[in-house]
């Protein structure tokens, strides 16, 4: 696609969909790497984003567009009153991954671990039967792709 085709693509989204596709765009991550972006992945003072175990399972920096900053401060600004609207009730966990649980038993409740896009729904994790907020899903946003444009 050129890059008046990928702008108008963006476009034509809105909203966390819109801001996932500019990241995957200007920053060049895949679906599932933008998805499980944390918090912490996040450096604004270096404007970089950490992959961790993105493709071959190999963690990567790239580049965070200076364009996007505000956009992203102001969606995580939301995503931390989500998040702490969720440990009021008792929620605000995340599934943390390989031993962390176990090393840093409090870690997934912490903000820095959250997800940069979390689903809008807390959903029961079948392995260990505790109610969480997983990532947004991969066929959000291809669900909005998919959508014909208006005419």
């Amino acid at each position: 696609m050129t890059k008046q085709e990928c702008q108008s693509v963006i476009a034509a989204l809105s909203g966390t969909y819109q801001l996932m596709a500019k990241l995957l765009y200007g920053s060049g991550l895949r679906l599932t790497e933008c998805l499980r972006l944390r918090v912490k992945d996040v450096d604004f003072a270096q404007n970089h984003l950490v992959v961790r175990a993105g493709k071959g399972d190999k963690d990567r920096v790239t580049l965070l567009p200076d364009n996007l900053k505000p956009e992203i401060t102001s969606h995580l600004h939301r995503v931390n009153l989500q998040h702490q609207d969720d440990l009021k009730q008792g929620y605000g966990q995340v599934y943390l991954p390989n031993a962390l649980a176990r090393k840093y038993p409090n870690a997934d409740r912490d903000w820095a671990w959250q997800y940069v896009f979390p689903s809008r729904n807390l959903s029961n994790d079948p392995r260990s039967n505790i109610i969480r907020r997983h990532h947004a899903s991969e066929s959000g946003l291809q669900k909005q792709l998919d959508k014909p444009p208006n005419r």
